[in-house]
């Protein structure tokens, strides 16, 4: 039976983990530091080629394992928060489709605009054209690189159908992303509480 990546190592206060996958992190390695002094805080950083989280000595694994993940994107999360401009949405649109759709997709335009706030992307396949929603600026990158992909997938196929779906497979976190995208949805759904009133 292959080894858990979170499995313990020697020392159980700090060692070694691969980055689970569909994490939003851009480093290949996370080194997971327990501390007897921490009680309820979690913390991450990056540190050269790895990412450190911090987390409290009594945490279980599989809660170590939620945090890792929950960690990674958080991350992920402040390191996107540069916003791409269009040049560089369209780079990575390029980047995408030669890596999942056989460089078959090329849209003639991508750019962020600010007038969808009821969708995440849309696509014209008779203009080639391509449009982010402002709302993924500060999302996590695999977030927006599935948005992208998801776009650029209507190129070629411009329903919903299951030939759109397959086009879809070969991305490892679409599913993931397809999760963030709707707890963010299920959020802005709550309902608001009260402003605290000052005395």
């Amino acid at each position: 039976m292959p080894a858990d990546p979170l499995q313990r190592a020697a020392d159980p206060q700090r060692r070694n983990a691969a980055s689970p996958q569909g994490s939003g992190a851009t480093t290949s390695a996370v080194e997971v530091r327990r501390s007897s002094r921490r009680r309820r805080t979690v913390s991450a950083y990056r540190e050269g080629d790895r990412t450190v989280v911090l987390i409290p000595a009594r945490m279980s694994e599989a809660e170590e394992r939620r945090w890792v993940t929950v960690m990674l994107d958080k991350l992920a999360a402040q390191e996107s928060k540069r916003i791409l401009g269009d040049d560089e949405l369209a780079e990575r649109a390029e980047r995408l489709s030669a890596q999942y759709l056989g460089g078959r997709a090329r849209p003639a335009s991508v750019r962020w605009v600010t007038n969808q706030n009821t969708r995440w992307g849309s696509c014209t396949p008779a203009e080639g054209s391509i449009r982010l929603s402002h709302r993924l600026q500060g999302m996590p990158e695999y977030v927006i690189d599935y948005v992208l992909l998801h776009e650029l997938a209507h190129l070629l196929v411009p329903g919903h159908g299951p030939s759109f779906w397959e086009l879809l497979t070969s991305y490892p976190r679409t599913e993931r992303a397809r999760g963030y995208l709707e707890g963010v949805v299920a959020a802005g759904r709550l309902p608001h509480l009260p402003a605290a009133r000052s005395e």
